[in-house]
């Protein structure tokens, strides 16, 4: 618990960056609207008769210095969120596949919040979001403060996982393993974190192929440069094998296209269409598979 607590004291100190405390500063300036409808939907979408034009305005302003927005999309009163992940297609697709009613539920690399959010129609025990951005953590606070759930936002990463005071029911760990340079540690971590009889969602980049083998990028992957293991979906099921997961289950195989991913007027630089082989798109601009996705649900 003592080294949790370091950790997040640590963590905290970013939020005084010198890039983000202006943001925290108007964090504290936004005004407080009566009466907010709140919709939990694909378009997480706030709604009031009682906002007026220039509270509007600042909500507005203030958004867009909290680009880039990866995940979403959202609708704050007026404002039109189109984050690059349309994020709700994922959500959608895993969906199906759980039940977190009166679950103690965790998301490791939470982002904004966007998965929690649409988390909370399913009325979970309790809902706690591990991220260590600074400026993720900004754009929920951003959102939470129209919304005021009980969701837990923890600055933390996988790695903390084996130290943290409390089990969980269900982990979803989507769009994380790919960036861990010891996958089957990581895994390890996430079962550790687990309550008996407890599951895991999972989702990483994979490669298609019949042996039991992962791609090492030499410098990048779809021009991100922290992508370690690739693995073909046997591999990926003996790396959960050999962390201790027991019944695993391959839910959805996915390409990632535009309609998933794309870049709007919410993100500066690029997005996927800048990141696969202008003459094929089956290639990223270094030669390797195109993004492919796999979705897992594993139990201990």
């Amino acid at each position: 618990m003592k080294n949790i607590d370091k950790k997040r004291e640590e963590r905290e100190k970013s939020l005084c960056f010198k890039n983000i405390a202006p943001l925290r500063k108007k964090l504290r300036a936004l005004p407080s609207i009566k009466d907010v409808k709140v919709l939990l939907d694909d378009v997480i979408t706030l709604e009031s008769k009682s906002v007026i034009p220039e509270e509007k305005v600042y909500i507005e302003e203030f958004a867009k210095e909290l680009k880039p927005w990866r995940k979403g999309p959202f609708k704050l009163f007026d404002t039109f969120i189109d984050s690059e992940w349309q994020s709700q297609i994922k959500y959608n697709l895993i969906s199906p596949y759980f039940n977190l009613k009166d679950k103690k539920v965790a998301d490791i690399g939470c982002n904004n919040g966007y998965y929690m959010f649409r988390m909370l129609e399913e009325k979970p025990k309790k809902i706690v979001g591990f991220d260590p951005s600074p400026l993720f953590r900004t754009q929920f606070d951003f959102i939470n403060h129209f919304i005021k759930s009980s969701i837990v936002y923890e600055m933390l990463g996988v790695e903390d996982m084996r130290d943290y005071p409390e089990k969980f029911d269900t982990i979803f760990c989507l769009g994380v393993l790919y960036h861990r340079s010891d996958p089957v540690s990581t895994l390890k971590s996430l079962k550790v974190a687990l309550e008996k009889d407890g599951e895991l969602f999972l989702d990483t980049f994979i490669i298609d192929g019949e042996e039991e083998i992962a791609l090492t990028p030499k410098d990048r992957y779809s021009k991100i440069p922290n992508i370690y293991f690739i693995p073909t979906t046997k591999a990926l099921f003996n790396w959960l094998y050999r962390a201790g997961f027991k019944e695993i289950k391959l839910l959805e195989v996915k390409k990632t296209d535009n309609l998933e991913q794309r870049k709007t007027d919410w993100i500066d630089g690029e997005s996927l269409e800048n990141f696969l082989d202008p003459n094929d798109a089956n290639l990223t601009v270094e030669g390797y598979p195109a993004p492919k996705r796999a979705y897992i649900k594993a139990t201990v």
